[in-house]
């Protein structure tokens, strides 16, 4: 049983590094297909036909695209991120405080995202066909209905503009008490807690109202025990596999829902820095923060597989 688990523990690892060089060709394949020239970019419309040929050469831009491809992953496994082209600095210099600020955005919004959406996912299946039931179901499907950028435009217009209770823009380095950090966050966490909540409870709650359609459950039910009881004990043990999955589902989510908050916000974390970047045409700095956009969501959606697997009682 044990050499099963490990078998497909890692099958699932073979899989995610097999789906990791898919995705960095795919990202290596668009970055080279964006509109315009990133040395006219750099040098400008009035620089001359000689200027751009040198600073193409310089860049290696004429080399061959499997060229470039192959030194750009050889790299990547050494550590080397390569040099931005127009910061000309090391990428792993401008990422590193950056991904920081994204992770903690990222961090407190899990922190308060998950177990607020587990608990209504589980106590709307816990008390299914109720009114707290409906309440809870049409609220999500009306949540998962607005896209988050209209939910972060209301979300100014409402606390900075109208009642100027928060700052319509997120300045992580005037955070210097417990109560600043409050108000930078409070919005962007606000709303990336929206569009992942919504769609945690309704997987948490399809997961949990599945296993209390099984026979086990239903006997238990049959001999008297408690609703709390036949959901805490017995349902919600072997539905830990598809809430894990919910749960890993929703935070891959929060990586594009970061993009969109970071840009409206002025939140300086990654998502902004790649959005910067697509905008001069800062090739190496693009593809970087792409692929740990991309690994994030593998590590992810890998960890709920494992898991599921683990918590699999068949496999046990």
């Amino acid at each position: 049983m044990r050499r099963q688990i490990s078998s497909l523990v890692m099958r699932r690892l073979l899989i995610a590094l097999i789906t990791l060089l898919i995705v960095s060709i795919a990202v290596f394949s668009a970055t080279a297909l964006l509109p315009g020239d990133t040395a006219t970019i750099l040098l400008g419309q009035s620089a001359t036909p000689e200027a751009v040929e040198g600073l193409r050469k310089a860049m290696h831009l004429n080399d061959p695209a499997i060229i470039r491809f192959l030194k750009w992953i050889a790299g990547i496994f050494k550590g080397d991120f390569g040099t931005s082209y127009v910061n000309n600095v090391p990428i792993a210099n401008l990422i590193h405080g950056r991904l920081a600020n994204t992770m903690k955005l990222a961090g407190l919004t899990a922190a308060i995202a998950v177990p607020f959406a587990l608990t209504l996912g589980i106590t709307a299946a816990m008390w299914r066909g109720t009114l707290y039931d409906r309440t809870v179901t049409v609220a999500t499907i009306g949540i998962i209905s607005v896209p988050e950028f209209m939910i972060a435009t209301l979300a100014v217009l409402l606390f900075a503009v109208y009642l100027k209770w928060l700052p319509a823009l997120s300045f992580t380095n005037e955070t210097k008490s417990f109560y600043d950090l409050m108000r930078t966050y409070a919005m962007p966490v606000m709303t990336l807690t929206f569009g992942v909540s919504a769609q945690m409870i309704r997987m948490t709650r399809a997961a949990v109202v599945e296993t209390l359609n099984t026979p086990y459950v239903e006997m238990a039910l049959l001999k008297g025990a408690s609703r709390p009881r036949m959901v805490l004990r017995h349902a919600l043990p072997n539905a830990l596999g598809p809430i894990v999955n919910a749960v890993a589902l929703s935070l891959s989510y929060l990586l594009g829902g970061v993009i969109i908050v970071e840009t409206i916000f002025n939140y300086p974390g990654i998502a902004k820095l790649m959005v910067d970047a697509v905008s001069t045409r800062d090739l190496p700095l693009i593809q970087t923060c792409a692929m740990i956009f991309c690994l994030g969501y593998l590590a992810l959606i890998t960890a709920a597989d494992i898991i599921a697997v683990l918590s699999n009682p068949r496999l046990r």
